[in-house]
């Protein structure tokens, strides 16, 4: 169970179990002690009648006697047996039959003793008190079943009542299956208010986990909602915003420094290259030492390069660069784009490939997003071989305008495909075609977001390689009509 509002539901559905079973189980042993409590005061009752009809003269009456005087408004319900001072029966009734109500040794006498005393503190039952004298157990006895028992001395006589235990039971029974249908009802009640509950208590953070989702380089400045009330997740929200306000100084500052640093190294670099072509005019010069300048302008050429984009990257993030959107019919766009992409191909000893479907307008920033299109050429052109094959797609959707560019070379790893949009990225497998600054796809990012757009990388259609996909969304287009393909 991954999800915490999946636990909670579970752990209060189990605790909302254990916890009526529990009840259960004391209810149970309460009710069914309360029944056998009921059941000795009423066979203390039935002795005290026995005692009664056999009055005072008990001891000295025969067998005959005994029984002349209790057969008079005998109950139904209750078994009775009189032993005489020999130990040997003088009196059964009726409905014993020829059955034998046994005996039972003196342990059970404790245990009846203890839980008399329990029930008589709860001030459980009647406050009919039983004979001092008496003892009351349990035992099976044929065809009746379960019997509860009471055993008194009247004189010289030993009487035992006993009644079936059956309502008990029949009882504890009915008791039982009521549980079990509260079980049933508790499972289904527990899991939905322990689901609503869930729901309820994990909101904030549903809220707090959504806010910082939403949180990106670009938008440091928002902050998850803290609420008034004083508890753990408030405080949670507002550690939150404490590192969120820790990150966003440091982003801050980490931006100023590029585009500070960026700014200053430029100066001095302009200064050396007006300084080497001066050398480099003049003349007088070895030719390794003119090479040697050469390599040097080069360089110097290759650092402005990388302090421009450094340059650009900083006021992308920091949402300083202002597009400036057109109605621009793509098709012509990538026709366009197309005729100066060939001349770059063509040097490299690659195919170019350009396709176009859909017609209407897209309104988009056509210099940056030229700018888009020649770093992914660029980069396809670096890692596909001579000989091989560079396809620009450009198709015209419902909602987006997609464009992808797809090479022939070596393709990038999965699991890596996400990096190469960050800054100075060189994966060790393509180090040998790398002969950018590694800052061309993260240029290529930033632009495509401040378009609203979203740009990927994933695998070809048709084996090796890597296809660079980016979509910028549009305000109107038409349905997508044939694709015209074009091959140089």
């Amino acid at each position: 169970m991954k999800s915490v509002g999946v636990r909670i539901a579970f752990w209060y559905m189990a605790a909302s179990l254990l916890t009526l079973g529990c009840f259960f189980r004391v209810g149970r042993f309460l009710l069914e002690q309360h029944m056998i409590h009921s059941l000795d005061l009423g066979l203390a009752s039935e002795f005290e009648q026995v005692k009664r009809r056999l009055g005072p003269e008990a001891a000295d009456l025969a067998p005959a006697q005994v029984a002349e005087r209790l057969a008079l408004n005998a109950s139904v319900r209750y078994l009775i047996e009189v032993h005489g001072a020999d130990g040997r029966v003088t009196y059964r009734s009726r409905n014993l039959s020829d059955r034998v109500i046994p005996d039972k040794a003196m342990q059970g006498h404790l245990v009846s003793l203890a839980l008399k005393r329990f029930f008589q503190s709860l001030k459980m039952g009647s406050p009919q008190q039983l004979p001092a004298d008496g003892r009351t157990y349990n035992a099976i006895v044929g065809d009746l079943g379960e019997l509860r028992i009471a055993e008194y001395s009247a004189g010289n006589l030993m009487i035992r009542v006993a009644v079936p235990k059956e309502q008990v039971r029949n009882l504890v029974v009915a008791y039982q299956e009521v549980f079990y249908g509260m079980v049933i009802l508790m499972v289904i009640a527990s899991s939905v208010i322990g689901f609503a509950l869930s729901r309820i208590l994990l909101r904030p953070l549903r809220q707090i986990q959504a806010t910082a989702i939403q949180i990106g380089s670009d938008n440091l400045g928002e902050r998850i909602p803290v609420s008034t009330v004083e508890d753990e997740i408030s405080n949670l929200a507002r550690l939150l915003n404490q590192m969120f306000d820790r990150l966003e100084s440091s982003f801050n500052q980490v931006r100023r420094f590029a585009a500070e640093a960026s700014h200053e190294l430029k100066t001095p670099l302009s200064l050396m290259r007006l300084q080497t072509e001066k050398l480099l005019t003049e003349g007088g010069l070895t030719p390794a030492q003119e090479e040697s300048l050469h390599v040097v302008v080069e360089e110097i050429t290759r650092l402005n390069k990388i302090i421009e984009e450094l340059l650009f990257l900083s006021r992308a993030e920091a949402a300083a660069i202002t597009i400036v959107r057109k109605p621009v019919d793509p098709r012509t766009y990538i026709e366009s784009f197309a005729q100066d992409a060939q001349v770059l191909a063509d040097s490299r000893d690659v195919r170019l490939t350009h396709m176009h479907s859909g017609d209407g307008r897209v309104e988009f920033d056509p210099r940056w997003l030229r700018q888009v299109l020649l770093n992914l050429l660029s980069n396809a052109l670096n890692y596909t071989p001579p000989g091989k094959r560079v396809t620009v797609t450009s198709q015209l959707m419902p909602h987006t305008w997609r464009v992808a560019f797809e090479d022939e070379g070596p393709g990038v790893p999965p699991a890596e495909r996400e990096r190469i949009f960050e800054h100075f990225v060189r994966l060790a497998h393509t180090a040998q075609h790398d002969k950018g600054s590694g800052l061309g796809l993260a240029i290529c990012r930033s632009i495509i977001i401040l378009h609203q757009g979203r740009i990927w990388a994933e695998d070809t259609s048709t084996g090796p390689g890597l296809r660079v996909v980016f979509e910028i969304p549009l305000t109107a287009a038409t349905s997508a009509g044939a694709v015209t393909p074009r091959t140089s």
